[in-house]
């Protein structure tokens, strides 16, 4: 806004310079005109033309005041005006800052009472939380020692039966310990037959089967992992696979595939290549067996990675531990099968800890999984034991009852016994006889019976 007035003033005073300007040009046209027609006069000419050019001059200076005024008053409008633009543009600033401090003091008085009235609201909460934690540690304190009673109850006989069994089993093992030393000479016989196996490709790929599975065996149980599944359409079937639970409501499995690998000629080759010290033998051993390692990786991603039937990824399974610790030492190989192949390669140790942590996993989620089934037991015995002191409750009732009834038969009794204490008694087979004859003793049982 200041430029724009300024820029006005500026075009303002051209234009009143422009209009002097052109005034200035027509009167001394007028004044050459005047002295082409007198060029031919005399010298009072001449004077009058000098004292025209002295007027003419005096004109100019005249002018050239007025412009000098005029663009001075000019630059006084404009300084004036941008100091009023400014005194008020401060003026309003000014206002907007008090406008703002007294918003915020608003807002913080407003914050200060919402965090007090949050404090006060926690406070609450808290002595409630605390309060109804303690009643339920009280209650879970009973209802535990409540269990651990029947717990320990079951445990006692439970144990006493284990114990013998196990002593049992301890005596049958020791017994076969010492077969098995005796066998520990075929044992080692049998190394060698072990090598001459493990030389055939087909037997030393069924060797490392048989170790992953009896890993799975030892560590999972049976359906917890399968053997020769089929995840895909088709005749491929992975050597075996874990199962874990699966995403969808109808509890369909997710497989996780597990397939041995066992490349011993190129392991080998690199293990001879170490012994000799040859450098270059060493490298290209190790390159040979990285693309043998790849190329079994991409076999079992190929064939046994589906989703969503199975896991997004693999384990290669080495069966010893100086293979899969070769393959680690190699830079940037593990990371490779895991970023292109998607798969994990385990040793014996790596694949056993991992099983473990799947089986403890399983374990957690069968504890979740039966914990309603328990509080729901919890409930239907506690419901019972109502129902129990109430029976409870009535046969003490009717218990009272009797003996009351009891403690008033014998008060009789005792009374009956002080009346007749003077009358002679009969032998026994005569009041029998007596008592038959006039029907007594069947009053006295309907009396007792009523």
């Amino acid at each position: 806004m200041m430029e724009q007035a300024a820029i006005i003033a500026v075009f303002i005073g051209l234009a009143l310079l422009f209009f002097l300007l052109f005034q200035l040009q027509q009167r001394m046209n007028t004044l050459r005109e005047q002295l082409d027609k007198l060029g031919a006069g005399n010298l009072l000419l001449e004077k009058n033309q000098e004292r025209m050019e002295q007027l003419l001059r005096e004109e100019i200076g005249r002018n050239r005041e007025e412009m000098n005024a005029t663009a001075r008053q000019g630059r006084e409008e404009l300084s004036n005006s941008f100091k009023t633009f400014s005194d008020s543009l401060s003026a309003r600033m000014a206002e907007m800052g008090n406008l703002q401090q007294y918003q915020l003091e608003g807002f913080s008085q407003q914050m200060a009472h919402l965090t007090q009235s949050n404090e006060q609201k926690l406070e609450q909460m808290r002595g409630t939380i605390e309060e109804r934690v303690r009643e339920l540690q009280k209650e879970n304190a009973q209802k535990l020692d409540q269990m651990r009673t029947v717990v320990d109850e079951k445990l006692h006989a439970t144990l006493e039966q284990r114990l013998g069994e196990s002593f049992k089993l301890v005596s049958e093992r020791l017994e076969q310990v010492h077969k098995g030393l005796g066998e520990m000479q075929a044992l080692a016989s049998g190394v060698g037959d072990l090598k001459k196996v493990l030389s055939n490709v087909k037997s030393r790929g069924t060797w490392g089967e048989v170790q992953l599975g009896n890993i799975l065996e030892d560590i999972l149980a049976p359906e917890q992992y399968g053997s020769n599944v089929a995840v895909k359409k088709g005749v491929e079937r992975v050597e075996f696979a874990v199962k874990l639970p699966g995403p969808d409501k109808e509890g369909s499995p997710l497989w996780l595939p597990i397939d041995a690998k066992f490349p011993l000629e190129d392991y080998h080759r690199l293990l001879e290549a170490y012994d000799g010290a040859d450098l270059a033998a060493i490298e290209q051993a190790g390159k040979n067996l990285e693309n043998r390692i790849k190329a079994q990786a991409k076999e079992i991603c190929s064939k046994y990675i589906e989703p969503p039937a199975t896991t997004d990824f693999a384990i290669m399974f080495l069966p010893t531990e100086g293979l899969y610790a070769e393959v680690l030492r190699r830079p940037g190989l593990f990371e490779n099968l895991r970023q292109d192949y998607r798969i994990t390669v385990a040793g014996p140790t790596t694949l056993a800890a991992l099983l473990n942590s799947l089986s403890m996993g399983f374990r957690t989620l069968a504890i979740q999984k039966r914990s309603g089934e328990v509080w729901a037991i919890l409930g239907a015995v506690k419901s019972e034991f109502g129902k129990f002191g109430a029976v409870l409750e009535k046969t003490r009732k009717k218990l009272q009852e009797a003996s009351n009834s009891i403690e008033e038969a014998a008060r009789r009794s005792r009374v009956m016994e002080r009346k007749l204490k003077d009358v002679e008694e009969l032998p026994e087979k005569q009041a029998n006889e007596l008592l038959s004859a006039e029907g007594f003793g069947e009053e006295i049982a309907a009396g007792s019976d009523g």
